[in-house]
């Protein structure tokens, strides 16, 4: 069934050219087995090599790929995107309706439904949802970045929250009260992060009981044992042997899932996961390294390339380099660095030179802007106008990590170092691990300069630019100590809620050009197509081009 549109301020999810769909195929003998290929679902094993451990189980203090491609088999959405595009479908939700104002979203849920703990899935539990993400503690509301990004603030601070409030009209209707009308709702709904979890387990493991921990956080018992709709459910969290094992959901309210386990097997290295699959010790991973792909396409194995749909970046925190604060030196920072050779020899085929912080498939896209060129000369001048010749930069990036924008973090990186010291700028170098300490460092501006990048979710302006620089409190390139800050953060809102489509996207196209001529909080580096690779006895896999791939359809023939 298809929900129902007004005319109301909704995502234009114009998304063809993203449409993918795609059955892996390629050659050896997988250590799986079982053909899981009736709808009841079979007996075999899907290994999947994941390049780091899950942060946590709960996605809504989720922020990073691993534990979301983990969640997003055990939970379900309201809304959903269809498997193999970036296109809206029905989730949890039937069918979906908005006000004429587009302030009240009606939301008609599927019959049925039940949480693996038995727990009724119905409005009621819909509307306990959307007030336990809203009514967070000073903690969890740092810790609840995508919360943050999107509705931009919590009950502590509701004036400026989109979310308003939920009313169950009866079991099987929800309506959503939102304060402005928003380009980005209910698209936004699709989110992992956003996954329907079981009221009565979230209140058992006190979910909302988020501490500050140093500069990170701990999470209470409800964050390793979560309960959710999905296919699949959480077994067991093997740290001393590096896996996370699901199992299928035999209650599942739709078609059973294809495996009856999934293991993500935790290997950091890439080299060492590709070797695990030539082995037969994993049947797949995500973001095989370019320089690879001929090699795994020759012996056999399925290299699914997916669409562009993100940016790598060059983050800048003034907050912690008052010399950053300066446009020119900023601008210097761009001219420095070489990127037409960084994409021609650190990034796959299909990879593009950025001009704005969004890419070309998302309407709002300036066609008119060009990249910064490579002029180290400039840069120097820039420079010494400034006053920050000679500057030192204390500049960080992730290990133990394989991004879609960011394939090889180590090599982008040096590459980059490499590029500013010849401009004449110091440059200290920080390292931590993905999810051990580098988002955690990042989120608390310890470096001058990071390498971070990011994935649609759906296509949307606002979904870019807005989730980088709409919210003052929480956003990583710290345009609250910017003079322009205030400006932009409402620049975007003002975009954002326009309703007509055509207007909104000149709205955008004209932001765009503001942010990277006269603004630049950051510095917009490429677009990298990614890749994932399986062998031939995986079945039923369709890979996304929002890299969110769901498994229940995927199965290892025997």
């Amino acid at each position: 069934m298809t929900f129902k549109r007004k005319a109301a301020p909704v995502v234009a999810l114009t998304a063809a050219a993203l449409a993918l769909s795609a059955c892996a195929t390629s050659s050896r003998d997988s250590g799986s087995s079982g053909d899981s290929s009736s709808s009841s679902g079979g007996t075999g094993t899907f290994t999947f090599g994941a390049a780091g451990a899950p942060k946590l189980f709960d996605p809504f203090y989720a922020t990073d790929g691993e534990t979301f491609r983990v969640s997003r088999q055990i939970f379900d959405t309201l809304v959903d995107i269809k498997e193999g595009a970036a296109t809206l479908e029905p989730g949890l939700a039937e069918k979906w309706e908005p006000s004429a104002d587009g302030k009240d979203w009606t939301f008609t849920l599927k019959k049925g439904v039940k949480f693996t703990d038995g727990t009724d899935f119905n409005a009621d539990a819909v509307c306990k949802n959307f007030e336990r993400m809203f009514d967070q503690n000073e903690a969890g509301a740092v810790a609840a970045e995508y919360w943050g990004d999107n509705m931009g603030s919590f009950k502590s601070d509701a004036a400026n929250s989109l979310y308003k409030g939920c009313d169950a009209k009866d079991e099987t209707t929800a309506i959503i009260h939102i304060n402005r009308a928003t380009s980005k709702f209910p698209a936004m709904l699709s989110l992992t992060s956003f996954s329907m979890q079981s009221p009565t387990a979230m209140d058992k493991g006190k979910a909302n009981d988020v501490q500050k921990a140093g500069e990170g956080f701990t999470y209470p018992a409800y964050s390793q044992a979560p309960v959710g709709t999905g296919p699949f459910k959480l077994d067991k969290y093997d740290e001393a042997n590096k896996t996370v094992t699901l199992v299928r959901n035999e209650d599942y309210a739709g078609d059973k899932a294809k495996s009856a386990k999934i293991v993500f097997k935790i290997i950091p290295d890439e080299a060492t996961r590709r070797q695990e699959l030539q082995a037969g010790s994993i049947d797949g991973y995500d973001l095989p390294n370019p320089v690879d792909w001929k090699g795994l396409k020759d012996a056999g194995f399925n290299v699914e390339v997916r669409p562009a749909f993100n940016i790598l970046y060059l983050g800048l925190n003034p907050a912690n380099n008052p010399k950053l604060k300066d446009l020119k030196v900023r601008q210097a920072l761009y001219y420095a660095l070489n990127r037409d050779q960084l994409v021609k020899t650190q990034l796959p085929e299909g990879a593009a030179v950025a001009t704005q912080f969004m890419p070309d498939t998302v309407s709002g896209y300036n066609k008119d802007l060009k990249p910064y060129a490579y002029d180290v000369d400039k840069a120097k001048s820039l420079l010494a106008e400034a006053g920050a010749t000679g500057m030192t930069l204390n500049f960080a990036y992730p290990s133990e990590v394989t991004r879609p924008y960011m394939p090889n973090p180590q090599k982008l990186y040096d590459a980059m170092k490499t590029d500013l010291e010849a401009a004449g700028i110091v440059v200290n170098t920080s390292t931590k691990p993905w999810n051990g300490g580098y988002l955690d460092d990042v989120s608390a501006f310890k470096y001058d300069a990071f390498l971070l990048g990011w994935t649609g979710d759906y296509d949307s302006a606002d979904n870019f630019i807005g989730t980088f620089f709409g919210n003052l409190k929480t956003n990583r390139f710290d345009t609250k100590d910017q003079d322009f800050g205030q400006a932009l953060s409402d620049e975007l809102k003002a975009a954002d809620g326009i309703v007509d489509a055509d207007k909104r996207a000149t709205a955008y196209e004209d932001l765009n050009k503001k942010i990277m001529e006269e603004y630049l909080p950051g510095l917009a580096i490429s677009h990298s197509p990614p890749a994932l690779v399986v062998s031939s006895k995986v079945k039923g896999l369709v890979v996304s081009p929002l890299t969110a791939e769901k498994f229940a359809g995927t199965y290892v023939e025997q």
